[in-house]
C-alpha cells in the first residue's frame, strides 16, 4: 500500500509520549516507538480500498486506554519499505487507528521505532509504501 505524507496538528505527539502508551506499544509491537506519528493519506483509490478492507476484515491489535479520558485504538502491524530501489530496507511499524467518532477515513497514522521523515529523508508530499503483516 502507498500513501502520501502530510503534516497535521501534531496532537499525536503528546499521546505518544505518555508512559502507558509507550509501554503498551512495546508490549504489542516489540519495539520502543518514536513519540510521534507520521501521517499519510492513501495515494490512490485502490490504496484507500486496501485500508478500508483491512479495518473491516482485521480486528488489529487492541490498544486499551490506561485511564478514562483517552480513547481506545487499534494497531495494524506493517513493514515500511524505504530506501533506494537498489538498497531496499524494511522497518517494523504499525498503523495507529484511534477509535473515535468521525475519525477521517483517509488519515493514517504510522508509528515506528525511529523518526521516519529523517531516517528515510522524506517530506510532505512524498510517497511512503508499506505492507501489512499478520
Amino acid at each position: 500500500m502507498t500513501g502520501i505524507i502530510f503534516s497535521d496538528l501534531g496532537q499525536a505527539a503528546s499521546f505518544m509520549a505518555l508512559d502507558w502508551v509507550q509501554a503498551a506499544l512495546k508490549r504489542s509491537l516489540g519495539f520502543d516507538a518514536f513519540p510521534a506519528t507520521l501521517n499519510v493519506r492513501p495515494k490512490a483509490a485502490e490504496d484507500a480500498q486496501t485500508w478500508r478492507r483491512m479495518r473491516e476484515e482485521s480486528a488489529g491489535v487492541p490498544l486499551a486506554p490506561a485511564s478514562n479520558g483517552f480513547c481506545s485504538a487499534r494497531l495494524y502491524p506493517i513493514e515500511i519499505i524505504g530506501g533506494a530501489p537498489s538498497a531496499r530496507e524494511k522497518i517494523a511499524g504499525a498503523i495507529l487507528f484511534p477509535e473515535v467518532d468521525n475519525y477521517p477515513n483517509d488519515k493514517i497514522e504510522i508509528v515506528a521505532p525511529l523518526r521516519l521523515k529523517e531516517h528515510l529523508d522524506v517530506r510532505d508530499g512524498d510517497q511512503l509504501t508499506w505492507e501489512f503483516r499478520n
